[in-house]
């Protein structure tokens, strides 16, 4: 914890240790971090671009799916252009105001990515447990209205997280030893008392964290048994397929949040923390559009039509 006076907001300076201090590395690190984020957009503006094109795609599934990859690109403009400048300028200083920013908008993505991911796996609850009512249950409002729901709930929720942590007094010069602003780290080194900053941040993981992934695993429990009461087998692979991807990214997700925060502290443990959090903020979300890719034959059909009408003169 900070232990020098507090100042004003126009003169604290937080520093993020977590690039590698050698500078033969940055170079690498820059030319692997912007490979990461050309790599997000391209494939995530390819999954976008097969969904609102093709009307094949203009359902349920594929429009909480556009949902993720439009979060996804968020994720990574959030914190790798500024991860890039940083390496560029050889600083690794941000503001306070750009790193309160940093924390509201990461804030939002996260929880909107729990909320959306919750919401996926109801969506394949009705698809697989009650098809026959699935188009009335997940209709074309019905969608829009948890969509917006689901954003709505990342904007209040990031107001609520991130409000009070600018209002802390921090000492002038801060280190966090991450790539980027988050919640934790700041209330670390705040100068004062931070209980019920704390109790808020633990109100928020335990809902929209533990709470979902709790109503994910309950889902998908009804979702193998209604998958194996299937007659034929080519039904429950046909079944399962349609719920392959969306499991592959719940896994990663949550095991990296699970990693995270429910590990023992080790003297690595903060150093650790920077790996983690850098994996489910860029790693996956380039990652996302490739699950989706390989393991969705509609996807796959849709981008090589895309790509061969562009081919035609």
């Amino acid at each position: 914890m900070a232990t020098s006076n507090p100042t004003n907001s126009t003169t604290i300076i937080f520093v993020l240790l977590g690039l590698p201090d050698a500078p033969q590395l940055l170079c690498v690190t820059f030319v692997a971090f912007v490979s990461i984020y050309m790599m997000t957009l391209a494939g995530n503006v390819s999954i976008l671009t097969a969904i609102i094109s093709d009307a094949r795609l203009h359902t349920p599934m594929y429009f909480f799916l556009a949902n993720l990859s439009v979060l996804e690109m968020c994720y990574t403009t959030i914190t790798l252009p500024n991860i890039l400048n940083n390496i560029i300028r050889r600083s690794n200083r941000i503001s306070f105001q750009a790193c309160i920013c940093q924390v509201y908008l990461f804030t939002l993505c996260a929880t909107v990515e729990c909320v959306l991911l919750g919401i996926m796996a109801y969506d394949r609850y009705v698809a697989i447990c009650i098809p026959l009512r699935y188009m009335n249950i997940m209709s074309k409002e019905r969608c829009l209205q948890l969509a917006s729901t689901t954003w709505m709930t990342g904007i209040l929720n990031s107001i609520i997280q991130s409000t009070p942590a600018s209002l802390l007094p921090y000492s002038g010069l801060n280190k966090i030893e991450r790539l980027y602003c988050e919640v934790q780290p700041l209330l670390q080194l705040s100068c004062s008392d931070t209980s019920l900053n704390k109790m808020l941040t633990t109100g928020s993981a335990s809902f929209f964290g533990i709470g979902f992934m709790t109503f994910i695993l309950v889902t998908y429990v009804f979702i193998v048994s209604a998958i194996l009461r299937i007659p034929s087998l080519l039904g429950r692979l046909k079944a399962f397929s349609t719920c392959s991807s969306h499991i592959t990214v719940v896994v990663m997700y949550y095991g990296a949040l699970i990693f995270m925060y429910l590990r023992p502290t080790s003297s690595d443990s903060r150093r650790m923390d920077s790996v983690i959090s850098a994996m489910y903020c860029m790693v996956i979300p380039v990652l996302n559009p490739i699950i989706y890719s390989l393991r969705n034959t509609d996807v796959k059909r849709s981008i090589r039509s895309i790509m061969m009408m562009k081919r035609l003169p």
